[in-house]
């Protein structure tokens, strides 16, 4: 049994790479937006011309990368959205409830300060995860029913 994961969240630190690095030799396949800034930005203009107006610009690319963001979570077995401390991730918590909404299997990797803000996210989900490495536990666990340790 193999797992699809899509990896959705924030795009500044390094939780990707390290759930990634710790999932070596599982049978995972990890799926995630476009984490380059810029391009996810940019990405409607680039590819569908220039806008007067920072709006349509934006909506542009947020169109562009829902292509991606709908087919991911569509295709995946599990969602992990990460929220980070830096900046509000409107968007990640949109993703999770597409998620929920699609009844993906769905983690929640988030510091404890963020409990409060999003409980009813985290209602949703099947666990609530507080480091990458918890969510490689989760995925061992559920792809070979070993536990850590």
């Amino acid at each position: 049994m193999g797992l699809n994961v899509y990896l959705s969240g924030e795009i500044h630190t390094d939780w990707r790479e390290r759930i990634i690095d710790g999932a070596q030799g599982l049978d995972v396949t990890f799926t995630a937006p476009v984490t380059d800034h810029a391009a996810s930005d940019d990405c409607g203009v680039e590819i569908l011309g220039a806008e007067d107006k920072k709006f349509w610009h934006d909506r542009k690319g947020a169109l562009v990368n829902s292509l991606r963001t709908k087919k991911g979570i569509s295709d995946a077995d599990v969602v992990v959205v990460r929220f980070g401390t830096e900046y509000k991730q409107w968007n990640a918590a949109f993703d999770a409830g597409m998620a929920a909404g699609l009844g993906k299997s769905l983690v929640i990797l988030q510091p404890e300060e963020h409990d409060h803000a999003l409980k009813e996210v985290d209602a949703a989900a099947q666990a609530v995860a507080r480091t990458p490495e918890e969510v490689v536990s989760i995925l061992r666990y559920v792809l070979t029913g070993s536990l850590p340790g």
